[in-house]
């Protein structure tokens, strides 16, 4: 058995994985962000809950995915937006306060390499996941692992600049991939095409510019309102720039989209593929796929569970 470990800024997910990747037992608790002490105790006594449901199968290691930067061979999470872990030494503190065999990584990276191992890329060695949220996340893996650079943070795809005179960066860059291909930016791309459109359907469906959300252009373009559709189109150009620019640095076999926005399906893929298919440097032997991750939030947890593999 193996514990995988999702640390998010809400809620702390954890499980017991099989060798095989089998989720077989998770609990969830809420994130105390009150100090960095707080949080590690938190996190081992939650560890030492999850083990406890083992029956006596032995722990062989226990993983961490972070919303950060994390470096597995120094043991330290470097930095978190959301979460009081800086300079940390996590990989030290688990082992002195459990016993086990701990190992550190980025919760993008961990559902990447989940999606690739059990999920939907299983078939592939060689994949980027891009999840369209709050940001874009990413993960790249390369032969079955991920690939994380000299830093341990390699793959913040969502900063890719796609447009350099755009839109300020909280990462102190302009015109970010996650500021026009994110969740977030969809949401927003929205509420601007409702309020230079009032007659769009996108009013009735929404309610209000305040209860937008990242389907409402999609469902209001389904049912035939123009608006919606430039705002879909709009949004799927944005987001091929990106993609684009990871098939022709990577020529990865696979890109799995994640994220509420991936659950459009076709109505999302066929449009880019078309795009990326059309653009991309070479498509000479093979074309990158297209995937839909499948593993939902499980993923974090599963893929945490491998690390150091």
């Amino acid at each position: 058995m193996r514990i995988g470990i999702d640390l998010g800024g809400t809620n702390i997910a954890g499980g017991l994985v099989t060798d095989d990747g089998c989720l077989v037992f998770k609990k969830s608790i809420p994130t105390r962000i009150d100090s960095e002490a707080v949080l590690l105790s938190d996190i081992v006594a939650h560890i030492k809950t999850i083990a406890s449901e083992a029956k006596g199968e032995e722990i062989s290691s226990v993983g961490i995915g972070v919303p950060g930067h994390a470096d597995d061979e120094a043991g330290l999470v470097v930095c978190c937006n959301n979460v009081p872990l800086n300079m940390t030494d996590l990989v030290g503190y688990v082992k002195r306060e459990t016993g086990y065999e701990c190992h550190i990584g980025n919760d993008a990276d961990a559902a990447a390499l989940a999606e690739v191992r059990i999920g939907c890329a299983k078939d592939f060695n060689t994949a980027v996941m891009v999840t369209l949220g709050t940001g874009v996340g990413s993960g790249i893996i390369i032969n079955n692992k991920i690939f994380t650079g000299c830093n341990g943070a390699a793959g913040e795809l969502g900063h890719l600049c796609i447009d350099p005179e755009g839109l300020s960066c909280n990462c102190g860059r302009r015109g970010c991939f996650e500021l026009y291909a994110s969740a977030t930016a969809l949401i927003r791309q929205t509420r601007e095409a409702m309020k230079h459109h009032p007659e769009s359907l996108m009013w009735t469906l929404a309610g209000s510019l305040d209860d937008v959300s990242g389907r409402t252009a999609f469902d209001a373009m389904k049912k035939g309102d123009e608006t919606g559709k430039k705002v879909v189109d709009k949004f799927i150009r944005y987001l091929s720039i990106g993609i684009i620019d990871v098939i022709n640095f990577m020529q990865p076999e696979a890109i799995i989209l994640g994220g509420g926005i991936s659950k459009e399906g076709e109505t999302l893929l066929a449009p880019l593929r078309e795009i990326t298919e059309r653009e991309c440097y070479s498509t000479y032997k093979k074309k990158t796929e297209f995937l839909i991750a499948e593993l939902g939030n499980d993923a974090g947890i599963i893929g945490a569970a491998f690390f150091g593999d």
